[in-house]
This record gives structure tokens, C-alpha cells and sequence, in this order.
């Protein structure tokens, strides 16, 4: 078994005393070498001091490029899914194919122990930093290297990857806006039973203000819904499996993440051959603004729309998004063993509180199957029952003991998933303001 530990880094010393690293003659990249003339040194003052961020342990230089501390989470989640991968499989080789300074590729490189991790990015302006970042490791182990920077088109090379047969395990694709024009070269890139960590910053389109743009970019049509942000997630899934299964391959989240900054959704999925069984978990979600139900339509039963509080006619109160993914956002045990990593590593249990230990937490509890699609805002429900907004872990707790499964939602603070309707919720509302106000 292999046992995986996050390592440090020694200091900056290679930045003291640059040593140029030689080019793998056996390597199908192009390793860009620290320098690749004297005009492009970096200059440091006499004490070799400069400015640097730090990660995990791990210090690098941003440079230029576009870099979000409040990432961080994202970049853990990542590298946890990684090393597991690493730890089953045995082997780990990367893409980052829009990597920005790099951070990334060192993570996967030194805390994920991958084999091979190649880092991509367009911009021309970002060689010199994202080299010096991965400068910190040895670029060749042997006969084979260990990382490799390219300056390209994402689709490109992975155009260039899939034509060499050249797969990877893991391709990440950080991108802003949508990640739907990367979907077919990263797929075609993949090995099987490889994972695809994508993303998606486009707030507006998941809260339903662009149904045109999200229906070129994902095939779906999405409408205003107050879960918007799950949608968000759910449209992304939504998309990978429309283009995997035109491929012939069918994909499966093994986690959902959003973060408020950004917006950023982002989502690992497994890649596997076969095309997803009769459209399971992929069809059309309505919400009912008259009574705040939500149910979830096949595609068999389009043209039959309805809303039990319209007595099964027609109501202008239904808004349907889709087809999105309906299907869970997590895998309950994929979950589990990221949780048990993060321990492992010092970054979560033992009561350290941190958010990852937060976040991983909640999300092994919206993994119940139990839990249908969305999250129901308690200021919504307290809207509709006219009273004060109720204490969550009161709201919680009452449907707990009523049988309902419930959970809190890492996508929204003052907001539950349960499999209780929004009827119940009111109504639980009601009785929690009526004890209170008994007191």
C-alpha cells in the first residue's frame, strides 16, 4: 500500500542561483528550461527577497497571472481526489490545462505525489513564473520527466495528446466563463476510469438570466429558480454527459462545489465507457412559484407539466429548467475516503474546524440518497408562513424527529435539503414560531 504524506517545500534557493534544467531527449513535451535568455532573468534585491504566496506550506510566485487565495478549496478538493486516485491506481499523470502560475501542477506534483503532471497555459507572458514555480521540483526522475510546461491553446493540446495517444488521469480545466468548449478534447484526452475536474464561473446563466446562452453552452434551458446555484452545478454535470455520451462515454459527479466568490462551480467527474442507461438522472426540473414545490419531469413526460396545486392544469406559477443532471451531486463513499485523506493529512478532524473539515463534512451529508434535487431557503419558507425566519438546527431537528432526512447545504448557509415538502416546512415553521412565541 502506499502511503501518501503532504510534503513542504525547502526554501527558495533555486532562485538565489538558477540551475538550468536540461531537456528529456525521451519526452514528447518541450520542458521549458527556467531561461530562456538573459533578458528574462528575474531580478532580486541582495537578499534574494521577493514576493511569494503560500499554500499548504508550499511558497510560489503569482507573477503576473490571475490568482484567487479563496481558490484554495477548490485546489484542495482537487489534490485529494488525485492522491486517491494515485493510491488506487498506483500511477498519477495530469494535465492542467489552463494552469495560470502553476500552483496547481505543484500541488498535484509534490502533495498528490503525481508521476507526470503537464502544465498548460496560453499566455506566452506566464513561462517564466510557472517554470520557476515547478523548478522546486526536479524535472526527470530517471528516464522519464516529471513535469513539463507547454504555452498553447487548451483544446490544442489536448487535440495533440488525444492524436499521440497520449491519456491522462486527471485533466483539470480552470476555466472562467463556461467550460463546455473544452468538454470534447478532454474527454478524447482521458484514459478511462480517469477523472475530469471542471468548472464554471457564469453566476448570471445559473441564475436563469441568459436561458439562450445556456442552452448553446450546455444544452439547457435554464429559468430563474431560488436553488439557482445548485443549478448552476447541476447544468455543468448536465453538459458533460450530453457531450460524453455523443462520444459514447458516460460520466458520474463524485463531487459538487460552489463557492460564492466568483461565482466558481466546480465538479470531479469519472469517465467511463458506455453511454448513461435510458437518460437516468438526466431530464427537466420545475420549481412552482405559487406553492414553492419542485418536481422532476423525464423527458417522456414533456407536454405533461403540471403543478398539484393547479389540480393537474396548466400554470402560468411553473417554471421548467433543462435537462440538467437530476441526479446526486456526490458519491456517498468517494466522499468518505476524501474526508478520511483530509485527516490523514492534518487538514481536517481532531475538532480543527477548519472549513475544508466543514465543507467535506456537509457534503457526505447531502450525499444521502434520500435528499431530492435543490435546497429550501428558510427565509423563503418563513415568507410563506408569515412568521420570523426559524433557527435552522431547530427546523433540522423537527424534521428529523418527523422522519424526513435533512441536511445543511454547503451551497447555501441559511438553507436545508430535505425530502420534505415545502407544505411541511411552513407548517413546521408555523409551529416553531407558536412554541417560541409560548415561552
Amino acid at each position: 500500500m502506499i502511503t501518501l504524506t503532504p510534503k513542504t517545500l525547502s526554501p527558495f534557493s533555486f532562485l538565489c542561483n538558477p540551475i538550468p534544467k536540461h531537456q528529456n531527449q525521451n519526452s514528447k513535451y518541450t520542458i521549458v528550461t527556467q531561461y530562456s535568455d538573459s533578458s528574462s532573468k528575474p531580478t532580486f534585491n541582495s537578499n534574494c527577497e521577493s514576493e511569494f504566496q503560500t499554500e499548504r506550506g508550499l511558497k510560489f510566485d503569482i507573477g503576473e497571472t490571475f490568482f484567487r487565495h479563496e481558490s484554495a478549496t477548490g485546489r484542495d478538493l482537487g489534490v485529494l481526489a488525485a492522491a486517491l486516485y494515485k493510491r488506487s491506481k498506483g500511477k498519477l499523470r495530469v494535465l492542467d490545462a489552463l494552469c495560470g502560475c502553476g500552483i496547481r501542477s505543484l500541488r498535484y506534483l509534490i502533495e498528490a505525489e503525481a508521476d507526470f503532471v503537464l502544465a498548460n497555459d496560453a499566455n506566452d507572458d506566464n513561462r517564466k513564473v510557472i517554470t520557476e514555480n515547478l523548478s522546486q521540483v526536479e524535472s526527470s526522475s530517471g528516464d522519464d520527466p516529471r513535469w513539463a510546461v507547454t504555452l498553447s491553446d487548451a483544446n490544442r493540446i489536448m487535440t495533440e495528446c488525444y492524436l499521440k495517444r497520449d491519456f491522462f488521469d486527471l485533466i483539470d480545466i480552470d476555466s472562467f466563463g463556461s467550460d463546455s468548449s473544452f468538454l470534447r478534447s478532454a474527454i478524447n484526452a482521458l484514459k478511462l476510469d480517469g477523472l475530469l475536474y471542471v468548472t464554471s464561473t457564469d453566476g448570471f446563466s445559473s441564475g436563469g438570466r441568459r436561458p439562450q446562452q445556456t442552452l448553446a453552452a450546455y444544452g439547457a434551458y435554464v429559468r430563474p429558480m431560488p436553488y439557482s446555484n445548485e443549478l448552476g452545478l447541476r447544468m455543468l454535470i448536465g453538459g458533460a454527459v450530453r457531450v460524453a455520451s455523443v462520444l459514447g462515454y458516460r460520466v458520474t459527479p463524485l463531487f459538487s462545489y460552489y463557492s460564492y466568490h466568483g461565482p466558481i462551480f466546480r465538479v470531479m467527474l469519472r469517465v467511463n465507457r458506455g453511454k448513461l442507461p435510458d437518460n437516468r438522472n438526466y431530464g427537466f426540473i420545475s420549481y412552482c412559484h405559487n406553492c414553492g414545490s419542485s418536481q422532476e419531469y423525464s423527458w417522456a413526460e414533456l407536454g405533461r407539466m403540471s403543478c398539484p396545486c393547479s389540480d393537474s392544469k396548466v400554470s402560468k406559477s411553473l417554471v421548467v429548467s433543462g435537462p440538467l443532471w437530476t441526479g446526486p451531486l456526490h458519491d456517498t463513499v468517494y466522499i468518505t475516503e476524501m474526508l478520511h485523506l483530509a485527516e490523514e493529512w492534518g487538514w481536517a478532524g481532531s475538532g480543527s474546524g477548519t472549513d475544508l473539515d466543514k465543507l467535506l463534512n456537509q457534503m457526505v451529508a447531502e450525499s444521502d440518497p434520500r435528499l431530492p434535487f435543490g435546497y429550501t431557503k428558510l427565509d423563503e419558507v418563513a415568507s410563506r408562513a408569515k412568521v420570523n425566519s426559524p433557527p435552522l438546527r431547530a427546523v433540522m431537528s423537527t424534521l428529523e424527529k418527523e422522519g424526513y432526512a435533512a441536511s445543511r447545504s454547503h451551497i447555501e448557509s441559511n438553507a436545508i435539503k430535505t425530502n420534505c415538502s415545502m407544505a411541511g416546512c411552513i407548517r413546521i415553521a408555523k409551529q416553531l414560531q407558536q412554541c417560541s412565541s409560548a415561552e
